[in-house]
């Protein structure tokens, strides 16, 4: 067993704080950041795996996205009067973040919704974690809050990666968003399916190419 000066152990116990805290913040950023994505996706039409998308009204597309969430986060939105309504505006207003062409655009957009959200950092224990932070917003309702939330989660996952990890899928007849938590950041596809779409089609059409490099 390694021995340590008190020196020593004190640097030793601030890497294993700050692991600590980064995992949390870590944990928390890639599930709200992911959960935007969903909301987007869930309640907004398009195209989706090579088919027309169309989204369920607001009620239903409300109930599929906050099924994802925990009881507690469920239930305060629930309450919230026209939250379904609410929450397909929200949604509208995050797709362009993920349209964004180029970090710069990107980080503009985001830095308006935190405005408009009034994101604002707060330590809260509301899952059983050790006190953590959250960006739960100070806005109209828990939904326009919520938004606070979901941009700063973009937002951090641009600061850790120094680059932007969200976009539109890249696949055929597909406009669905994703978040990109791989660790080279290769992800360009909403889905296993349109990834592979997207490779059975590049495939196909170096086949039709090889005849006429052929003649």
């Amino acid at each position: 067993m390694p021995r340590y000066g008190l020196n020593e152990v004190g640097v030793q116990l601030d890497r294993e704080l700050n692991v600590t805290i980064q995992i949390n913040l870590d944990r928390n950023m890639k599930r709200h950041a992911a959960l935007a994505a969903d909301l987007v996706n869930l309640t907004l039409p398009g195209h989706a795996g090579g088919r027309d998308y169309r989204a369920p009204d607001a009620e239903a597309a409300a109930a599929r996205f906050l099924a994802l969430l925990r009881p507690a986060a469920r239930q305060t939105l629930e309450t919230v009067d026209g939250s379904a309504g609410r929450l397909v505006r929200l949604a509208r207003a995050l797709r362009p973040v993920f349209e964004s062409v180029g970090d710069a655009a990107a980080a503009g957009r985001l830095n308006a919704l935190m405005r408009r959200y009034h994101a604002r950092p707060y330590l809260t224990d509301d899952i059983g974690q050790p006190f953590h932070l959250h960006f739960f917003g100070d806005a109209e309702t828990a939904v326009e809050s919520l938004g606070g939330e979901f941009a700063t989660a973009l937002a951090l996952l641009m600061d850790s990666y120094g680059t932007r990890r969200f976009g539109v899928c890249q696949a055929s007849a597909c406009d669905r968003v994703y978040v990109d938590l791989t660790r080279n950041g290769s992800r360009r596809y909403c889905s296993d399916a349109c990834a592979a779409r997207a490779k059975t089609a590049a495939y196909r059409r170096r086949q039709e190419a090889e005849p006429t490099r052929a003649s």
